[in-house]
């Protein structure tokens, strides 16, 4: 069964928004026809319909998205996808979504998260109005659109226009409070769709968080209205897993303790639940090493990571001090050694690398002849598989320690989960 069923309008936005899913290792397939619905609603994790419904008049959507609900079947979660600028029939179509669902389970209690915001496009939303760019919808070329103007910034206006549900609005300093101010406000609304600020990714996150907590503590049943992000976000703070079982597990290997790799490393932890096991500088033990990573992995974590451990008297204050060359030759002996014998015993299906002395030496303790190219995940962060030796074939990204952005350590790893869940659906549906 499908762990997500998302509904959008048109090709291209549905087939982005599975590739969200896909880099949470959620086997993810975009359909069209009622009968592609049918086919492949119990053999994937993320069942994306197109309606192609954005320019058709609203009853007309409504029935298309509709028919979609009821022959997709339960889900966990059901997004309905919107357009970044809200073109289309967003309120008729997410009364499609509500009503079908309503019709399905008459005793659950109902409600719709819209958070339409997508920062890594430029879009977000401010005191209820959507922006592109930081300019208002109104006031932008979506204003014009030939097929679809749109006529309201406020994303309640914009879904008041078509639908017969009631809404509220979450603004960003309850936001930009946390989890706990989130619940405490949705749990006080007593409206059918709130509508959320977001200007950056921790706010579709810290949103997610609440939801997730309402969700197990009162029993409520979100359907989410995003453009993308905020449906993966809320699937992933759910717990939703591969029907098979848990996404492929990536191991993680960095040897940089620059304040940039740290706060990469940050991100891993808040967007993936990466667990990282530390070593020791003065005393790098791989048994011990070794052990966290084993631990970690039989708590259920997928991203298992290993790095140096900061000095904690310089780690808050000053950079990290340089170490000697016979002290750095026994850091990286111990990253490559545990490396090998996690590869071996803990079996990833993925391994990423920081810094090109760990990952030369990461490559020769596997034992591989070398690495093959396959594409760049982002400037000087490289992606493929191992060649020769034991783990011929093993997914492989390396990225210079210094290169990135914060995000850039969470995109390699999503990258080589993404690849994982690849080779799994299409090994699954050639099978079918």
């Amino acid at each position: 069964m499908a762990q997500v069923l998302v509904i959008g309008d048109d090709l291209t936005g549905s087939n982005a928004t599975g590739a969200l899913y896909a880099r949470l290792g959620l086997r993810a397939v975009t359909v069209g026809a009622l009968a592609q619905v049918e086919r492949y609603a119990h053999r994937v994790d993320v069942l994306v319909v197109n309606t192609a419904s954005r320019h058709w008049p609203p009853a007309r959507a409504y029935a298309a998205v509709r028919a979609a609900a009821e022959t997709a079947g339960e889900a966990p979660l059901i997004v309905k996808r919107v357009d970044t600028t809200l073109r289309g029939n967003p309120g008729s179509e997410l009364d499609a979504v509500v009503d079908c669902l309503a019709a399905r389970e008459p005793a659950a209690r109902i409600r719709t998260l819209a958070v339409p915001a997508f920062p890594d496009a430029g879009r977000s939303t401010v005191g209820g109005l959507h922006l592109v760019d930081g300019v208002p919808l109104t006031r932008t070329a979506v204003a014009r659109d030939p097929f679809d103007p749109v006529r309201h910034s406020r994303v309640a206006s914009v879904l008041g226009a078509q639908s017969r549900r009631t809404t509220d609005e979450l603004t960003l300093d309850v936001v930009e409070r946390g989890p706990d101010a989130v619940a405490a406000a949705l749990r006080e609304s007593r409206a059918e769709i709130v509508v959320c600020d977001a200007t950056e990714n921790a706010h579709l996150h810290t949103v997610a968080v609440a939801a997730a907590r309402l969700a197990a503590e009162d029993s409520i049943r979100w359907v989410a209205l995003d453009s993308g992000p905020f449906g993966a976000a809320l699937a992933a703070e759910l717990g939703l897993r591969p029907e098979s079982g848990t996404p492929a597990r990536i191991l993680a290997v960095v040897g940089s303790v620059t304040d940039r790799t740290r706060t990469q490393l940050a991100r891993t932890e808040t967007a993936l639940g990466a667990r990282w096991a530390d070593v020791d500088p003065a005393d790098p033990d791989p048994d011990r090493a070794l052990a966290a990573l084993r631990a970690a992995a039989e708590d259920g974590a997928t991203v298992l990571g290993l790095r140096v451990a900061p000095d904690p008297l310089t780690a808050a204050t000053a950079p990290a001090p340089v170490p000697d060359a016979g002290t750095a030759a026994r850091i990286l002996r111990c990253l490559a050694e545990v490396a090998r014998r996690a590869v071996t015993e803990l079996c990833p299906g993925g391994l990423y690398a920081s810094g090109g002395d760990v990952a030369a030496a990461v490559t020769s303790a596997l034992g591989a002849d070398g690495f093959a190219i396959e594409t760049e995940v982002l400037p000087l962060a490289i992606a493929g598989h191992l060649v020769g030796g034991p783990h011929d074939g093993l997914l492989f990204a390396t990225k210079g320690g210094l290169i990135g952005g914060p995000d850039a350590a969470r995109d390699c790893l999503e990258h080589l989960r993404a690849a994982c869940t690849r080779h799994t659906l299409g090994t699954t549906l050639s099978a079918n």
